[in-house]
């Protein structure tokens, strides 16, 4: 790795009315080397690099790319200068073709008709040399996230990008398509390409980066060297405090013969004669890779979907909610994996969203009694530790995990009694998931039961009671505490089928 610098950032300051979003930050990025960037959900990370992707422009500093100075850039600019920028929500139009989609905006043409053969023809060029099988002739929207990521480090490729900046990148992948996607960062930095990694997974930042910058509201901390630092040293300075275990214990026993929730032969919605239980009390982890079926279940059990056969007990009585409304009056909760399309009104303010499934019970007439819900959204609002000045501020200006301390929030205000968790912590920081870690203990302690879906293998460990695998819509094992062992969850979750349920 050389020491050229490819890029620095020098005292960037950013300023909105009433917030300092970045406070006199400095970076330098040297060439071929991959540096990490890291902080908790608010600590200004993606500002900083919308500074350099030129999305927006710094209230003061300076932007040096290959020693020439800037005081902003703008998005043609940073293109011009060899940036690219792959955020966690792709920007693609998925209704063209990856071709298509490539050469978006700068098509090669032939006189004046745009030359199709010779842009697939430079696509698959790309793709070649990304070691990636993906046909340029194919519709957007029938790739995998993963394939759609390779478009778009195909498209810094294209541009000749010598800085790529990789926001989350790994976030909505699979196991086998983060590993895909280590390769090609890695070809990527043989290659002279310097990388920005930003991410909250603290274990890829250990596997791939050279260097680890750390931000903390919205200042700069420190920079390490990788091979020098661990995992408790990023958290103290992630956070500015020592972090108490990362699962936190909880006080409670379970009764085994205290059902809550009991499925026979339940089929439906893409999953098979699938047979389980919950405890009152209990966290039932469900494990399994991406498609086995985890929220296909969730989705049957909050009415989402329609059952088909086999039965579903709550609370001794055999159901069949036809929609999710029945299923919130029998005091079921759904938490999504997708909060911001499925379990938010990004556009309402947090009171708002707090009461949104409680608008019955604290209307007379069709008219909202303002008094209960301002009451009932300041409760959870401070019980809750939610980062925001009032419960009127915008759902979509908060970070992460405070928007998933939010949709929680409207839950505890429903009085659910059986909460679902789908990939609770999926995009929060370290900080903040301890916060949601300690909540879903306080819920179980105070009687609630949860059934939580997660792909991260120490979270499902760490906060589960029993574990149940799916692999491909049927049950492929089950895990009590004293027998969890990650390989044998990745040997349920990657069965196939063989005609026999567990």
């Amino acid at each position: 790795m050389g020491e050229t610098k490819v890029l620095e950032l020098d005292s960037i300051t950013k300023i909105y009315p009433g917030v300092v979003a970045l406070d006199n930050v400095s970076l330098t990025l040297k060439k071929g080397e991959i540096l990490g960037l890291i902080g908790e959900n608010g600590a200004g990370k993606s500002t900083l690099m919308k500074t350099v992707s030129g999305a927006i422009y710094p209230t003061s500093g300076k932007i040096i790319v290959n020693g020439e100075e800037f005081d902003e850039m703008n998005p043609r600019l940073s293109v011009e200068k060899g940036i690219a920028i792959i955020y966690q929500e792709f920007n693609n139009v998925q209704e063209l073709s990856v071709a298509e989609n490539m050469f978006l905006g700068r098509p090669i043409r032939k006189g004046v008709v745009i030359d199709r053969a010779a842009m697939n023809k430079r696509a698959s060029e790309i793709f070649e040399e990304l070691g990636v099988d993906i046909d340029p002739n194919t519709i957007m929207k029938h790739l995998t996230v993963g394939y759609q990521q390779m478009v778009e480090i195909g498209k810094a490729l294209l541009l000749e990008a010598n800085i790529l900046i990789m926001d989350e990148p790994s976030a909505p992948l699979t196991i086998n398509e983060i590993e895909n996607m280590f390769r090609v960062v890695r070809l990527l930095q043989e290659r002279g390409v310097s990388i920005i990694y930003i991410s909250h997974r603290l274990e890829e930042i250990f596997l791939l980066t050279d260097r680890i910058q750390v931000l903390r509201d919205g200042q700069y901390i420190d920079t390490l060297i990788t091979k020098e630092s661990n995992v408790d040293e990023l958290i103290r300075l992630m956070v500015g405090r020592e972090m108490i275990r990362e699962y936190p214990e909880r006080d409670i026993e379970i009764v085994e013969d205290d059902v809550i929730l009991e499925l026979k032969d339940v089929t439906g919605n893409g999953v098979e004669n699938i047979n389980l239980k919950l405890c009152k009390g209990e966290i039932l982890g469900l494990g399994g890779l991406v498609g086995a079926g985890r929220t296909e279940l969730a989705e049957l059990l909050f009415g989402v979907k329609k059952l088909e056969s086999g039965s579903i007990i709550y609370k001794g009585k055999e159901v069949d909610y036809k929609t999710p409304r029945e299923a919130i009056d029998a005091g079921i909760a759904l938490i999504t994996e997708d909060r911001k399309r499925y379990g938010l009104f990004l556009h309402l303010s947090i009171r708002e969203n707090i009461g949104m499934p409680i608008y019955e019970r604290i209307s007379r007439s069709s008219v909202i009694d303002s008094k209960k819900e301002n009451k009932i959204a300041n409760e959870y609002f401070g019980s809750l530790r939610v980062k925001a000045n009032t419960t009127e501020e915008i759902a979509r200006n908060l970070s992460g995990g405070n928007q998933q301390k939010i949709v929680i929030s409207k839950w505890l205000a429903a009085d659910a009694e059986l909460i679902i968790f789908d990939e609770p912590t999926r995009g929060i920081d370290v900080g903040a998931k301890q916060e949601i870690y300690l909540l879903i203990n306080e819920l179980v302690e105070s009687g609630k039961s949860i059934i939580l879906i997660s792909s991260e293998m120490e979270e499902l460990m760490g906060m589960s009671d029993r574990i149940v695998v799916l692999a491909e819509g049927i049950k492929a094992g089950e895990l009590n505490r004293d027998e969890f062992d990650a390989d044998q969850i990745l040997t349920y979750a990657s069965n196939v089928r063989k005609g026999v349920k567990a």
